[in-house]
């Protein structure tokens, strides 16, 4: 398993919908560590979060799922950390995330039988419980007082988010000193002024 180049940004200890927005870290150099990258790594992400057993037997497509999750997420953590419109589509993602979960078999109807109940498939439901709890998350922070605090982390190329406290803009200590030594090189390489 590979191991995240940055420790967790402030925040995603409490909040599980930071945690899923910063699975995907942008590094200099136009690299990217994705820690939902397979079935495997998602699969590994949530049993960190308690939220899949370890041996649930994660496919493509419930990665892809919780991938698909994230970025809507982002799309609404960076419409509140901007202060603009949320998309529609965003929003809608979200509210379906969280009425995924069934609470009983669902009835289907086949021409030939009739009428018959369906509990869907056991890694299914921990998925559709996985991006009912995501969601609901990621709604409590943007309704919450924590939201004041959102922010995205000041230091290109990083696209993490975090809960700002006090001045602090960036998601970790290498991110500030990157941003801070990019400043410094730039005041010494601006050309004087006559």
């Amino acid at each position: 398993m590979e191991e995240l180049p940055l420790p967790p940004a402030q925040g995603e200890g409490e909040r599980l919908s930071l945690a899923l927005v910063n699975s995907a870290i942008a590094l200099p150099g136009g690299h990217t560590v994705d820690r939902l990258g397979t079935p495997a790594q998602t699969n590994h992400w949530l049993t960190e979060r308690g939220l899949a057993p370890v041996d649930v037997g994660m496919r493509d497509m419930c990665a892809s799922q919780l991938r698909s999750l994230r970025e809507q997420i982002r799309s609404l953590f960076a419409s509140r950390a901007a202060g603009l419109p949320a998309l529609p589509a965003a929003v809608a993602a979200i509210n379906d995330a969280m009425t995924r979960v069934s609470t009983a078999p669902l009835l289907q109807w086949d021409e030939k039988d009739g009428p018959y109940r369906v509990a869907p498939h056991p890694t299914t439901q921990v998925v559709d419980h996985a991006l009912a709890t995501l969601a609901a998350d990621a709604a409590d922070l943007l309704t919450s007082p924590d939201a004041e605090r959102l922010t995205a982390c000041g230091s290109p190329p990083c696209n993490r988010y975090l809960l700002r406290q006090g001045r602090r803009h960036w998601c970790s200590t290498r991110c500030g000193d990157r941003a801070r030594a990019a400043r410094a090189y730039a005041r010494r390489t601006r050309p004087a002024t006559t």
